[in-house]
């Protein structure tokens, strides 16, 4: 959530109607007695008219009335629309077989092209690739164990060995039997290289860049990396690959420039959703970790999106350094607060 502590910041939000304040606080209007939001469409008051609240019943108790354009004293739209994709994704999660979109759009009551549209703004992916991504982590586990590779298929919600063996490169980025033995056979490569924050290592599988590190010690980064794919083909010494390296160098240096590469993003369907509310978090600004699981739909799973975030394998281009405490402060970083304060730093003075 926004942070505004001063009269002068809240009424800067009321004067570019910021529905990223909604919620944040009220203002009402001596000369006609309503409260509205910030974002509120009205004509705008005189300054000196203007009182604030933290709450809608606080302005109720000092005697306004809620406006009836912007309804400030019920759900904000962005927040009933967050409740339903919410609604939506646990649907998707209980159900044996992907739900068509059709059938997710009429429990939300909404058309088929409203909803793909508001669920993919709310998680940063569609409906049939949230399904997807779910799928992928539920074969994941089941690969983990000791049964066979067909019942781990079927287990995971693929209702035909033909049908997941046609989507298996997206859902895992590799064979089934390549990902239960670590990675056999499978190709990455990688390049160790200097930055500003120290060593930095960069890899790729065929898909994509699957790793961006952080440290002090190449050894230590290799080692990580090897440990995620323990039987997997690492090449190092692949001159084309140097390129990426320094690409993504140049990224770290200027994080608002972008970073024009693929990314290999292999994880669970809520981490998938986290990393991709990550990126939507533009370079030069933070978001507390309370304020991402609101995002999400999820007020009540901070602790599982701060989780979600922790285990972020590609630094920078999936910005899990500007996430920070409710208070302001910098809490841990998988690659060391400092290293966070200075990406911070850096994406703020080129801001």
């Amino acid at each position: 959530m926004i942070q505004l502590s001063t009269d002068e910041e809240r009424w800067d939000a009321v004067r570019q109607r910021q529905r990223l304040a909604d919620g944040v606080f009220y203002y009402a209007v001596r000369t006609t007695g309503v409260y509205c939001r910030p974002s509120c469409a009205a004509r705008r008051p005189r300054r000196e008219n203007v009182r604030f609240f933290t709450e809608a019943a606080a302005a109720e108790d000092a005697g306004f009335r809620a406006c009836k354009r912007c309804r400030p004293n019920a759900a904000a739209p962005a927040q009933q629309q967050v409740a339903l994709v919410a609604q939506a994704c646990r649907s998707i999660e209980q159900a044996e077989e992907m739900p068509s979109l059709s059938d997710l759009a009429a429990g939300a009551g909404l058309s088929r092209f409203h909803f793909h549209r508001v669920f993919k703004r709310v998680t940063g992916l569609a409906p049939k690739a949230y399904g997807a991504a779910l799928r992928a982590h539920r074969l994941r586990e089941q690969l983990t164990g000791c049964g066979s590779v067909t019942a781990a298929i079927y287990q995971a919600g693929f209702n035909s060995n033909a049908r997941f063996y046609a989507q298996s490169d997206a859902a895992l980025g590799m064979m089934p039997s390549t990902y239960r033995a670590g990675g056999k056979g499978m190709v990455i490569r990688f390049a160790i290289g200097r930055c500003s924050l120290g060593s930095i290592l960069v890899a790729a599988t065929e898909r994509g860049v699957c790793a961006i590190a952080l440290g002090d010690e190449p050894e230590t980064l290799l080692r990580d990396l090897q440990e995620r794919f323990p039987r997997a083909q690492m090449r190092g010494d692949d001159a084309n690959f140097k390129r990426t390296v320094a690409t993504v160098v140049a990224f770290v240096e200027a994080p608002a420039a972008g970073l024009e590469l693929p990314l290999d993003l292999q994880g669970s369907a809520f981490q998938l959703r986290v990393w991709q509310a990550l990126r939507a978090v533009p370079a030069g600004s933070t978001v507390s970790y309370a304020e991402l699981a609101r995002r999400l739909g999820l007020p009540r799973s901070t602790r599982a999106v701060a989780r979600a975030v922790a285990s972020n394998p590609i630094a920078v281009a999936v910005p899990c350094h500007r996430v920070i405490r409710s208070d302001g402060g910098l809490s841990g970083y998988r690659w060391g607060v400092e290293r966070k304060r200075r990406l911070l730093s850096l994406e703020r003075r080129r801001a």
